[in-house]
């Protein structure tokens, strides 16, 4: 499957969350380690749900960028 994540820079790194699976997040220092984890944790994650039998959240979420004139 294929989840939108969402990467935000913080005031003293980055942090990662997936908006389909609640609880799944990752802070760093960089943009690419915080990737690098949220993809760790989200495959833990789905793995976690699947041995405990619990269903895996689809991955329903779509992102749009809108331009705004200011």
């Amino acid at each position: 499957m294929r989840y939108l994540v969402v990467v935000e820079p913080g005031r003293i790194g980055w942090g990662a969350h997936v908006p389909d699976v609640p609880g799944c997040v990752a802070a760093a220092d960089s943009r690419d380690e915080v990737i690098e984890l949220i993809h760790d944790a989200l495959a833990r994650h789905i793995s976690g749900l699947r041995a405990e039998g619990l269903p895996v959240p689809p991955a329903a979420a779509t992102a749009e960028i809108v331009s705004v004139d200011h």
